[in-house]
């Protein structure tokens, strides 16, 4: 049976806005399952299995296993991977085993995008305490916008996300541990901050890692493996996720995932999973709203953060109400628009009362969450960015679900 993201309350905007059917409601829009069923989860359910302490294994249709690996392949969105049966014919055999077999995906967590998401998966915690919540965000203590993924402007890894990785944790706990990746992430912030504890293991390409993430897993009676991959998303973003690029890389992924699963030692459960999915944005006008040529969305505004399809809004002192009322009446058609208070009392960023008092200021007074294939773009400021074909950060299920895809050896 194929999984329908209608019959679990997914994509369907509730009534509008302030009473008005032309205006999405943001508490319409589909929550991540934080605390059952997303990114977060997975690592503590894993490691508590393995017996460390102090953790919780949430994701309850998960069976318990010595050795555990995480093959995160960065863009490989539930919707996309299920749309291409030709491109990964090992990948789709195994989509009925999503989720302990439930053939159910995950959710990412809100933004939908990889800084966020490789924090949520590190740590096990939602973005509101971890504090990684958008793609760039500001800095409560400088003012400036802070790119989480780059790391620029620096600012301490360790003050900006103090919480121990689960890795850590289970290292601690005598479980064999380690991060088998490229090497250029060996030392970078968000390894450390999220992805770090055990060793890290440095190879080139995604053959080299699939063998060593093996090899690692049969090092100990009770091992814990992360291995990635992050060209499938590179492909999206520059060509397209129905390029031909994309699903070339698409079948290179299938592939590595059938190589490791060849050689999985005994008493291991492989998961393939991913940080978020991706939608194609049109190159016209009403499908990219240029924000650096739009007075009416800048009028109020201090600093555009997020992505284009996930931006936080920071407002001018005293302008808030103004912001949100004209972002709402301007874009609230297309986007879920809403204030921090009302995203975190929603459950945007996890359960409602659990967000960090380090992390409000790095929200946005102002939210805007794309519902259709549209992206808020910032030709000047981000040409880059502005730039991508393919982008990412929604509620929507094309960015939120993600597999959960299981491999057991005896």
């Amino acid at each position: 049976m194929t999984y329908s993201a209608a019959q679990h309350g997914w994509g369907h905007p509730g009534p509008g806005a302030g009473g008005d059917p032309d205006l999405l409601d943001p508490a319409g829009a589909p929550v991540p399952q934080y605390g059952t069923g997303s990114l977060a989860d997975l690592l503590p359910t894993l490691a508590a299995h393995q017996g460390v302490p102090g953790l919780e294994a949430t994701i309850t249709e998960l069976a318990p296993a010595d050795r555990a690996c995480v093959f995160l392949v960065d863009g490989l969105g539930w919707e996309q991977l299920a749309a291409h049966p030709a491109e990964a014919p090992f990948l789709t055999s195994l989509l009925g085993s999503s989720r302990g077999g439930t053939g159910r995906p995950i959710t990412s967590g809100f933004p939908a995008t990889t800084a966020t998401s490789l924090a949520s998966v590190g740590t096990g915690l939602a973005p509101a305490r971890h504090g990684l919540p958008g793609y760039a965000v500001r800095n409560p203590a400088t003012g400036e916008l802070m790119n989480q993924l780059r790391w620029q402007p620096w600012t301490s890894p360790q003050v900006w996300q103090p919480y121990p990785t689960v890795f850590q944790r289970a290292d601690a706990a005598g479980v064999h541990t380690a991060q088998v990746s490229a090497p250029a992430f060996q030392n970078t912030p968000l390894t450390k901050i999220a992805l770090s504890g055990g060793t890290f293991h440095g190879r080139m390409t995604g053959e080299e890692r699939m063998d060593l993430a093996a090899l690692q897993l049969a090092a100990g009676e009770r091992a814990l493996v992360y291995t990635y991959y992050s060209e499938l998303d590179g492909a999206g973003h520059r060509h397209g996720v129905d390029s031909d690029l994309w699903r070339g890389q698409l079948m290179h992924v299938d592939r590595l995932v059938q190589r490791l699963a060849e050689q999985l030692p005994p008493r291991t459960a492989l998961y393939v999973t991913a940080d978020h999915g991706m939608v194609d944005i049109p190159f016209d006008e009403d499908s990219r709203i240029d924000f650096d040529e739009d007075w009416e969305l800048g009028a109020g505004v201090a600093l555009l953060g997020g992505e284009g399809r996930a931006r936080h809004v920071y407002a001018v002192p005293g302008a808030e109400a103004d912001v949100l009322t004209v972002w709402r009446e301007v874009l609230g058609d297309r986007f879920w628009v809403t204030s921090r208070e009302e995203a975190l009392e929603l459950g945007w960023f996890g359960a409602p009362g659990s967000c960090d008092e380090r992390v409000l200021g790095r929200i946005g007074d102002v939210l805007a969450a794309a519902h259709d294939a549209v992206a808020i773009t910032a030709s000047v400021n981000e040409p880059n960015e502005s730039a991508l074909t393919g982008m990412h950060g929604s509620l929507t299920p094309a960015e939120q679900l993600v597999p959960l895809l299981e491999i057991r050896s005896s």
